[in-house]
């Protein structure tokens, strides 16, 4: 009988634990799907760049800005989780979506990809280049660039 008892006093902790672990893993996975991400560019860039530039460019659709200058967008790193909420705010395509849709333009001949970079070298690129556009976590927004438009 005692070993019955020890059994049910496991599984009432067992079942605790897995509560516990449950609503973690639900308030992280809720903390992670309202992040902001915000697209940036140089603080001199003085283009108009609205939702669907933004799409057009990192989609290779278009290769200038609104005032006729170059436009280099610059993906984050495939593992940054700000890169997922970025392709399916703004861009409106899962991760497999862009897979496909870069490995057609590759194969063709016809484009090529966003080059990577972390949040930090992201933020260092965009402030020392007027060309390039590109987005990071708003929590990582500084002086040194200019936020165009924000996913929510």
């Amino acid at each position: 009988m005692p070993s019955a008892l020890i059994l049910y006093s496991n599984g009432v902790k067992t079942m605790r634990t897995i509560k516990v672990l449950t609503t973690l893993c639900l308030t992280t996975f809720a903390a992670m799907s309202f992040a902001e991400v915000s697209v940036i560019v140089h603080p001199s860039n003085a283009a108009t760049v609205d939702a669907t530039a933004i799409e057009r460019i990192f989609l290779g659709k278009e290769k200038s800005f609104s005032n006729g200058a170059k436009a280099v967008p610059v993906n984050l790193e495939s593992s940054a989780a700000e890169r997922e909420e970025f392709e399916t705010k703004v861009l409106d395509k899962s991760p497999a979506q862009l897979k496909a849709y870069w490995s057609k333009l590759i194969f063709t001949g016809k484009g090529t990809q966003p080059a990577e970079a972390s949040v930090s070298e992201m933020i260092e690129l965009v402030s020392s280049n007027p060309n390039i556009i590109g987005y990071v976590p708003s929590s990582a927004v500084t002086d040194a660039v200019k936020v165009v438009h924000t996913a929510k």
